[in-house]
């Protein structure tokens, strides 16, 4: 996962600290472009790509994750999430690691009750629900859960590993883009038309990144600390960008019910013109309530602090307007 935009923050910050990096990749390198680490091409659902690469290693942070937003994510999303973390644990644990920290999510937690502060205490999403609530989590929660059951099983194996479960991240070097960063890249462009009711847990990526550092120091064995910032509504988000940029937020506000019976059509019409949906069913579900994530446990054992939304926001689309003209004629449209 050292392309994506954790990663790429993640790699400068142990740089940083005068660390050797070995970073594995599979294909954009983008992110790692003039960066002094050693480049190891393999693909997680290589089982033995993947123990070669952590041959003389002695932490591994594992943060390779195919994200969907969609209900229909596909194989890809299990292979990687599932398939993936099985061949990290199993590797770390012949290799004799000395700490591996998983990037799990706060998706692989339950939603409900909804009313309830999130905290470590929270289950898992349980593959033992019902078929009809099962229908209701998108594949990218469910493998992300199976993923951590992963991490739990070499646990009982002797693994020494710490969990993390972040919420929306967003922030520089996101290259690709990330999912939070195309959508600021929209509302900049003004290619948002209405938002929806709702918000989520937003989170600088350089603070996830530096309690993850944290973590790997000083987290007890099995441990798992939630990652958030603050809630915020994305008309709230909206207006920060606008006050940014100068451009006004869209005016429309559509109440989730109302996206929820349009949502499939989008999907259709975004696929048909060749983009990425932002409004998906997976998508206004996390927008529901207003869940509200406690990180107590991370600030009080590993010094985590979260700085606010409006800094993140700044920051981010000054990093999106310094990249050349050509990287930014081909981020989303």
């Amino acid at each position: 996962g050292a392309s994506g935009l954790v990663g790429a923050n993640l790699v400068r910050a142990l740089l940083a600290q005068g660390r050797q990096v070995r970073a594995l990749v599979r294909n954009d390198r983008r992110a790692l472009e003039g960066l002094d680490v050693e480049l190891f091409e393999a693909d997680v659902r290589d089982a033995e790509a993947i123990t070669r690469a952590t041959v003389g290693i002695d932490v591994v942070y594992h943060l390779a994750g195919s994200i969907s937003i969609e209900m229909g994510g596909g194989a890809d999303v299990r292979d990687v999430n599932v398939v993936g973390t099985r061949n990290v644990v199993r590797a770390c644990l012949g290799i004799g690691v000395r700490r591996l920290v998983h990037f799990s999510s706060i998706e692989a937690l339950r939603h409900e009750p909804l009313d309830q502060l999130i905290d470590e205490t929270r289950p898992l999403v349980d593959e033992s629900l019902s078929r009809a609530q099962i229908g209701l989590l998108a594949p990218y929660a469910r493998t992300k859960a199976q993923g951590e059951r992963e991490v739990l099983a070499g646990l009982a194996r002797g693994l020494n590993a710490a969990i993390l479960n972040p919420t929306a991240i967003l922030g520089p070097y996101d290259f690709k883009p990330s999912y939070v960063g195309q959508a600021l890249i929209l509302l900049v462009r003004g290619l948002v038309p209405a938002l929806v009711s709702g918000g989520f847990d937003w989170v600088d990526v350089r603070d996830v990144v530096a309690g993850a550092m944290q973590a790997e120091a000083l987290a007890p064995r099995g441990a798992r600390y939630l990652l958030g910032g603050a809630w915020h509504t994305l008309r709230e988000v909206a207006d920060l960008v606008a006050a940014e940029t100068g451009r006004r937020a869209p005016r429309l506000n559509v109440p989730i019910g109302l996206a929820d019976a349009f949502a499939p059509a989008m999907l259709r019409l975004v696929r048909f013109s060749g983009g990425r949906p932002i409004y998906t069913r997976a998508v206004l579900r996390t927008l529901r309530g207003k869940r509200l994530v406690k990180h107590a446990r991370a600030t009080n054992e590993l010094g985590y602090s979260a700085r606010p939304l409006a800094e993140s926001v700044r920051d981010v689309l000054a990093w999106f307007r310094e990249q050349p003209a050509a990287f930014r004629e081909r981020l989303v449209m």
